[in-house]
């Protein structure tokens, strides 16, 4: 029992030096660290925003803020947390300035074993997805999109958006109730 939580408690010792690091500014733990987040901080991006290019753009700024501020940054809730945190009010500063658009390198081709039918459905129902996800408000949006894309705990997307619990939950009972709305015409038909 004791190796495993040892073996738990590993990666999260490395992280904390790569912090104390380059809170000290040491430029290559950072770069570290930006390696270790870099996907799920497009991720987060790529779910608030829709477009693939304007993601890019958005987490490498929400990087260049986490540098900034990461003096300030105090180990009590997880790095990726706050880096997450910095990446969905990026995001918002990027919506109010451009609107969404189909990243065309989420278009799907039509398979020869599924026919050309079958990938227009996938796709068509993956845009109303998507863009069903993008019409919610920006802050039911966050909570959704780190609890299902991301996978965080309520405990996690509160300490990351900087919100109780509670708003958590209600806000993510709101956007799911506002998604069954949107798409439950289009499901009941399939």
């Amino acid at each position: 029992m004791r190796r495993a939580a040892r073996r738990k408690s590993r990666p999260v010792e490395i992280e904390l030096g790569l912090i104390r690091q380059a809170q000290r500014g040491d430029r290559r733990a950072f770069g570290e660290l930006v390696r270790r987040h870099r996907e799920g901080t497009i991720n987060v991006v790529y779910r608030m925003c829709g477009d693939a290019a304007l993601a890019e753009e958005a987490a490498q700024e929400a990087f260049i803020r986490a540098w900034t501020n990461l003096p300030k940054y105090k180990p009590r809730s997880p790095f990726r947390n706050w880096l997450y945190r910095i990446a969905v009010n990026v995001a918002r500063d990027a919506l109010r300035r451009e609107r969404p658009s189909v990243d065309m390198d989420s278009v799907v081709v039509a398979s020869p074993e599924r026919g050309p039918e079958a990938a227009a459905e996938v796709e068509e129902s993956s845009q109303r997805v998507r863009q069903a996800v993008l019409n919610l408000p920006p802050a039911s949006r966050s909570v959704l999109v780190l609890r299902e894309y991301e996978n965080l705990s309520y405990r996690e997307i509160a300490d990351t958006l900087g919100i109780p619990i509670g708003t958590v939950m209600s806000r993510l009972n709101y956007a799911r109730g506002l998604l069954r709305q949107t798409l439950t015409p289009y499901m009941e038909g399939a």
